[in-house]
């Protein structure tokens, strides 16, 4: 192969790289807590939050409900394209898991989405304390900026991911009682476009969180 050849070849392959590197962080949505705040009481949920009810999907759930037929949601259907503007690639990280894309999914006006597989780590507590969505989020984003809305993150979690994480993170905690607001969209869309995500999606030697 001439030199010519090999220059050539080398920057083929930086080209197809870069091609292949995602070109925006992931999204982490978790859904009972940040888009249905369940933990709010009736008669003061969220105001343009309609009620919904429907039929408990037992593939998901199993007897993790009660005996309840049917699950009551407060989804908010604004929310979905606020979401999709943010800048990320959107992931669902919930115990809802396939469900989400037909259950969520429609309500917010949102496209069927990639989701966590957790198979045997859903649910399960660890000893160390570190929620158990953590370790299955970490790996499944191998390094690429992401952020993550929950309502039941700590700090065991925070050093957790800094400690295995060598992108830029962000874990946002979402009141469960108020669901996603302004102020989350805002810490969510600053992250997105914060100059260690921007290197973290161009380069990967980034620092560790922009916290």
């Amino acid at each position: 192969m001439t030199e010519e050849a090999a220059a050539d070849r080398i920057v083929e392959e930086e080209l197809d790289r870069a091609q292949r590197r995602p070109s925006r962080p992931l999204l982490f949505l978790d859904v009972d807590g940040p888009l249905n705040p369940y933990a709010a009481q009736p008669e003061r949920r969220p105001a343009g939050w309609p009620t919904l009810r429907i039929p408990r999907p037992d593939a998901v759930f199993g007897e993790l409900r009660g005996n309840r037929r049917h699950l009551r949601l407060w989804l908010y259907p604004d929310h979905g394209q606020p979401l999709l503007r943010l800048g990320y690639e959107l992931c669902w990280a919930t115990t809802w898991m396939a469900e989400a894309n037909r259950t969520i999914a429609p309500v917010l006006g949102l496209p069927d989405l990639p989701f966590v597989d957790f198979g045997g780590a859903l649910l399960r507590e660890r000893p160390d304390g570190v929620h158990w969505k953590t370790g299955p989020l970490v790996d499944f984003a191998a390094g690429r900026p992401f952020a993550w809305v929950d309502d039941e993150q700590s700090e065991l979690d925070h050093a957790y991911v800094n400690a295995h994480h060598d992108g830029p993170w962000l874990l946002h905690h979402v009141n469960p009682r108020i669901g996603l607001r302004e102020n989350d969209f805002l810490a969510l869309a600053d992250f997105a476009a914060s100059p260690a995500v921007r290197q973290g999606l161009g380069t990967g030697g980034t620092p560790r969180s922009t916290r």
